[in-house]
């Protein structure tokens, strides 16, 4: 059941409501709607409009790693370590199904471009594809030897990406259910993978710090990219398919000129505390992850009152914009009833 949040304004603006860390995100642009999932147990769904109440689903039994909207937006799947996999239905009633065949925590889930099916990886060694309308378990991908962290369906929804523990991303196809090919260019732990917007090619970033580019085609590296310093934890490919976001342990966001192979900009902010954690519970000896927390970084005081004046004045513009929305609001309102009392008035004045 879903719980409304407080009608605090600076809930709004600045998105708390989680008890405890945030793991992860998805953004709906059908509906715009924000989801969030966290060590708390829990989601909470967000509408991106002034005034509008936040909820929050209870279910899990355990952290929520992993979001994701359908294609619709009308659909939330939501991954845990409590081994299961939900679906909900992101209204107020806040209704889910249940859907349990992995035996590890659910690393990541992804809906296929129709909808009709989705796709987890897990710590069990598994990818997993799941009906969404008939609401079972379909088939596992099994060629992976080690935790699996992330799973995605090509934009066609032909092909599966998934990216292992193993040091593997592995290129499947849907139908055979066959593996077509193991990339194992990486020197660690692959953390994240994705699909070009155009379907043909793959990045993937890793704990050895590096992005690599692959065409699915021909299974050729196009690409390596050395700029991070530490684990690249998650990347993102622009609508265009012209650059590609990267974010890291290092404490930076990276954008790559992918048309021209190139770093564009660095983006910092971000303080720095631990690399890339491995969830507790691992009983293995195999690569040793950084964990020891990095030395904190002293900001010259007139660098720190120069961000909290920016801050406040994004603040500020944040508040003047809802104001003008809600004023468009109220205008678009008057014009509307102003045109529906002269349509009366010409049908009384016709003869």
């Amino acid at each position: 059941m879903a719980a409304p949040c407080p009608e605090d304004p600076s809930l709004e603006r600045h998105f708390k409501g989680h008890r405890d860390a945030v793991t992860c995100v998805d953004f709906s642009l059908n509906t715009k709607q924000l989801a969030s999932g966290s060590m708390d147990s829990c989601l909470m769904v967000w509408h991106m409009k002034p005034q509008s109440r936040a909820y929050r689903f209870a279910g899990h039994k355990d952290a929520v790693t992993c979001v994701n909207f359908s294609p619709s937006g009308h659909l939330l799947a939501s991954g845990s370590r409590d081994k299961t996999v939900r679906i909900w239905i992101p209204n107020v009633k806040g209704e889910s199904t249940v859907f349990r065949a992995h035996t590890a925590t659910v690393r990541s889930i992804h809906f296929c471009s129709d909808g009709q099916s989705f796709v987890t990886a897990s710590d069990d060694k598994t990818v997993k594809v799941w009906s969404t309308h008939r609401q079972k378990f379909l088939f596992s991908l099994s060629q992976h030897i080690n935790w699996v962290r992330c799973a995605r369906f090509s934009p066609d929804g032909r092909l599966i990406v998934s990216a292992s523990d193993d040091k593997t991303v592995k290129l499947w196809d849907k139908t055979s259910r066959e593996c077509v090919h193991s990339y194992c260019e990486h020197g660690g732990f692959v953390t994240f993978v994705d699909f070009h917007p155009s379907g043909t090619c793959i990045a993937a970033g890793g704990m050895d710090n590096t992005v690599k580019v692959w065409d699915v085609r021909t299974h050729r590296l196009l690409q390596h990219y050395q700029l991070h310093s530490a684990a690249v934890n998650a990347l993102s490919f622009h609508p265009s398919g012209n650059y590609l976001l990267t974010a890291s342990s290092d404490s930076t966001l990276k954008i790559l000129d992918l048309m021209e192979g190139r770093l564009l900009y660095t983006l910092h902010g971000h303080q720095p505390d631990v690399d890339f954690p491995v969830p507790p519970g691992r009983g293995r000896s195999q690569e040793s992850v950084q964990s020891q927390p990095q030395e904190p970084i002293s900001m010259p005081q007139t660098l720190t009152s120069t961000l909290e004046h920016i801050v406040g004045q994004l603040d500020v513009l944040t508040q003047t914009v809802s104001i003008l929305e809600q004023r468009l609001t109220l205008t678009e309102d008057k014009l509307k009833q102003c045109l529906e009392n002269q349509q009366l008035i010409m049908q009384r004045t016709t003869p």
